[in-house]
């Protein structure tokens, strides 16, 4: 490389700086034109071109595959950690009656009898869904015929999963309540199982940690459901704009983890935001659809058509009860630090 470097150099210096020229003195003759000059600019310009073309020549994917470490993971822990600490700080506050504002928990011994039928039979449906679930979950893990079908990548089942579910969801909205058993227990029978069904693949966790996660997933619950109770009626309600926002970007880190792996650094900020800030987001989402439910049941008139729905009240706290489940399963079993 030495050689090389002083083979450039002598190339570098200009020809005519040692060519005579006629009508000149012999002092003035053998001038040069100042050839390490010109030699150090070159070197400058040359490196400089050098490193824009490198830079240049790292393509899109290269900086998607570079690997990753455990800071995005420590940054997710962390943020669900802080969010932890101010839901048990929340919970104390309202639960203590520090709040100068009435809450639902304290208004509910004025509620009429109406009111009260409505909260217990929307909080039936709830609890009905999860034994739907687990019951169909459990089922369909003692299936190897539907459990494989439930685990293959293929684009054809994906879509055929996210059809089976959001189809089953708005048929059983679309039915109106009656009353009595009719088509729209069949069709929130058959949206449960479809649920259990497509969270049957945790199997393979352990039935020893899912239950542990289940555990889990009651007390976190219980105790966001307890917030949403005790502080004031519209504390909440007035997260629509963000939680919807909030769930886009999980929606779309969820899709993202379907093509990068975690082991890349752009895989494993995807996967953080779609664990760690999807169990945040959907424990904000059950504070604001607990207060939903209860505004909803105190407002909606006794007597008109149609009637109060129930069921369709219980879908969006059960929706948040299930991905509250999955991700608290796949953070206990490893997340990002079981990273192949």
């Amino acid at each position: 490389m030495l050689a090389a470097r002083a083979a450039r150099c002598c190339t570098a210096v200009p020809l005519t700086a040692f060519v005579t020229t006629f009508g000149k003195t012999g002092a003035a003759r053998l001038v040069p034109t100042k050839p390490c000059l010109a030699t150090r600019v070159q070197f400058a310009s040359e490196g400089r071109h050098a490193f824009r073309r490198s830079a240049r020549s790292r393509t899109l994917m290269d900086t998607f595959k570079k690997p990753g470490s455990d800071s995005a993971y420590q940054v997710g822990r962390g943020f669900l950690a802080g969010a932890s600490l101010l839901g048990i700080g929340s919970l104390c506050y309202y639960g203590l009656g520090l709040s100068n504002e009435m809450g639902a928990i304290d208004r509910s011994i004025l509620w009429p009898a109406e009111v009260r039928t409505r909260i217990r039979n929307t909080y039936m449906y709830f609890g009905g869904s999860i034994a739907i679930t687990a019951l169909s979950a459990l089922a369909v893990s003692r299936n190897p015929a539907i459990l494989g079908a439930m685990m293959k990548n293929s684009w054809m089942a994906i879509g055929a999963t996210f059809a089976a579910m959001i189809g089953s969801g708005m048929l059983v909205r679309s039915i109106p309540f009656t009353g009595h058993y009719g088509f729209k227990q069949v069709a929130w029978v058959l949206h449960s199982s479809i649920m259990g069904a497509v969270v049957a693949p945790l199997c393979f966790l352990g039935g020893p940690l899912l239950m542990r996660a289940a555990w889990y997933t009651a007390g976190v619950v219980g105790g966001l459901s307890m917030i949403a109770m005790c502080a004031p009626s519209e504390k909440f309600l007035n997260m629509g704009g963000p939680l919807a926002i909030g769930l886009g970007l999980v929606f779309a880190s969820s899709l993202g983890t379907m093509f990068l792996p975690p082991t890349t650094a752009l895989g494993a900020s995807v996967y953080s935001i779609s664990v760690y800030g999807g169990l945040v987001l959907f424990g904000m989402f059950l504070l604001y659809d607990t207060q939903r439910i209860i505004k909803y049941a105190e407002n909606y008139p006794p007597y008109s058509e149609p009637r109060y729905d129930p069921v369709n009240a219980s879908i969006s706290i059960y929706l948040d009860a299930v991905n509250i489940f999955i991700r608290i399963a796949m953070t206990m079993a490893g997340g990002g630090n079981r990273r192949k």
